[in-house]
């Protein structure tokens, strides 16, 4: 007598066991005793746990990620809130400048003093310094030829950069600050109100201070709030 082949054994497509029961959320209730047979891949170490476990380690994870965000949206909120602080001093200070030599002296210091700046440069055409009855006194310049086209260049036709500022360079556009031995770096921001009224320098001697990739919002809007008040102070009346 010829045995009957045995049938072919059949195995459930796994995709569709996991469809099925993302149709029947509810498969589980009354069958918890399967719940705790069940086993699935531990996710540190080699081997298996149960899916009670697995579910514990999971929200676990999920609950120090959490707790991780929440700690850097706090860091982030705290961070721009002391900038938001230490700009409004700054602003304040600069309002308070009663000519253009006190403008540029409360830039620098404020600059220095709460946004570590090393050193800063404010170079204005003579159009705006000719009604002053003295030379303009650092950290402001006379623009004259060569210090333009130099700080043209290095913004390379932008409003704002940041870049590499080499020791010839220091000397030339922050004449009034020690230079380095090796490169530094700078943020520059041209100065216009309608018209050109000149540039702002933020230097430092370290070449990674002011990076390329550095946002450079800060610096243009500290340079529009120094170009209302150089144009309000060149023609407010003297002595």
């Amino acid at each position: 007598m010829t045995r009957a082949a045995p049938e072919p054994r059949k195995t459930l497509d796994p995709d569709r066991v996991a469809q099925w029961l993302a149709r029947h959320p509810d498969f589980f209730v009354g069958r918890e005793g399967l719940l705790q047979q069940l086993k699935v891949p531990h996710p540190e170490a080699r081997g298996a746990t149960s899916l009670l476990e697995r579910l514990v380690h999971d929200l676990r994870t999920r609950a120090e990620q959490a707790e991780w965000r929440l700690e850097q949206l706090l860091e982030s909120a705290r961070h721009n809130e002391a900038q938001y602080r230490r700009t409004r001093e700054l602003v304040l200070a600069l309002l308070e400048a009663e000519d253009n030599d006190a403008l540029g002296q409360a830039l620098a210091t404020q600059l220095s003093e709460r946004f570590h700046t090393s050193a800063v440069a404010l170079w204005c055409p003579a159009s705006l310094t000719d009604a002053e009855p003295q030379p303009p006194q650092p950290p402001r310049h006379v623009l004259d030829d060569h210090a333009g086209q130099r700080l043209a260049a290095l913004l390379d036709g932008r409003a704002s950069r940041c870049t590499r500022l080499t020791p010839t360079d220091w000397k030339r556009l922050l004449p009034h600050a020690q230079a380095p031995r090796k490169a530094g770096s700078c943020a520059l921001a041209r100065l216009t109100l309608g018209e050109p009224l000149g540039y702002l320098v933020l230097a430092s001697p370290d070449p990674d201070h002011f990076r390329a990739s550095m946002d450079t919002l800060f610096t243009e809007y500290v340079g529009d709030v120094v170009a209302r008040l150089l144009m309000r102070l060149a023609h407010a009346p003297h002595g």
